[in-house]
């Protein structure tokens, strides 16, 4: 059996290649050795003596875990996380639950004022109304101290929601047009043909928003007045900066750890969910973004 061909490589080849790969380990690297130093950090030993160096490279039975047991035992640390966790799950599915049908109606090629509804989303993005109107509007609508104020100003996010626009546009009208015939009405297309096509986008989207919300300081910061309300981000802020800004940090309510542990710990505890989410969302990803992006 005659073996198939193999394309040689020129030296131009070659070295894009060999650019392209050491490009990515720089890339890595920059990623990976903040990552690790906050880790070895937060489990530095308290009133550990060593360079940068050995606490870089710290053993693992040199490790303590005083400030990880710290943060997980300190009922604010929890509750602030348990804040965060309820801000992200009731954001992504109030946002998901308001973009799908934005994005499918601006997306029905035959909707009367389809334009008018396209400049109506596509206006917000180019002219921001500041934070003002935004915080009047929240207040007068009741939802300062309430966690809803995090996730419902930005429920809609205009990019999401045109490259949502954009895949759903890249679906075969055929499609549409075969349910139509039968006599199913448009939220039935929507349910039962568009949204079971759609998961790589849902998917991306619903990542989207989910960092966006896990993320969120200032709206916290402007309408969460209540300490018991606070999420993740306000205390971490306070975490991180109480020391450097001579703001009241209770250093003792954390137990033995040094205050770097901590800090380092609560950075690292507080990047786990996103990291945890990601590998599974991972596949549809570049698929849903390539394909949102077809058509604008």
């Amino acid at each position: 059996m005659e073996k198939p061909k193999t394309v040689k490589l020129t030296a131009g080849d070659r070295t894009f290649y060999i650019c392209v790969n050491a490009f990515l380990i720089f890339i890595g690297l920059v990623i990976a050795i903040p990552m690790i130093s906050t880790i070895s950090t937060s489990v530095t030993p308290n009133g550990y003596i060593g360079t940068t160096f050995d606490k870089f490279f710290l053993m693992p039975w040199k490790w303590d875990k005083a400030a990880y047991q710290a943060l997980l035992g300190n009922a604010g640390f929890l509750l602030a996380f348990w804040n965060s966790i309820k801000i992200m799950v009731f954001g992504v599915i109030t946002a998901l639950s308001l973009t799908i049908p934005m994005s499918y109606c601006m997306s029905v090629q035959d909707l009367p004022g389809r334009k008018i509804l396209n400049y109506f989303v596509l206006v917000p993005y180019l002219f921001n109304i500041g934070v003002i109107p935004t915080y009047l509007v929240v207040t007068n609508l009741h939802l300062t101290n309430h966690l809803a104020s995090i996730f419902l100003p930005g429920a809609i996010g205009t990019y999401n929601c045109l490259i949502m626009r954009g895949f759903f546009e890249g679906i075969p009208e055929s499609l549409k047009e075969s349910a139509r015939i039968d006599g199913a009405a448009e939220w039935y297309v929507l349910l039962s043909i568009i949204l079971p096509l759609s998961k790589p986008i849902i998917m991306t989207i619903g990542l989207y928003y989910a960092v966006s919300f896990w993320n969120d300081f200032m709206h916290a910061l402007l309408y969460l007045n209540e300490s018991y309300l606070q999420p993740l981000p306000i205390l971490l802020r306070n975490i991180l900066m109480g020391s450097s800004m001579n703001e009241t940090l209770d250093v003792n309510a954390f137990g033995s750890a040094s205050v770097q542990s901590i800090k380092a710990a609560s950075v690292f505890l507080s990047a786990i969910p996103m990291m945890m989410a990601y590998p599974f969302i991972q596949k549809y990803f570049t698929k849903g973004t390539m394909l949102g992006s077809v058509k604008g």
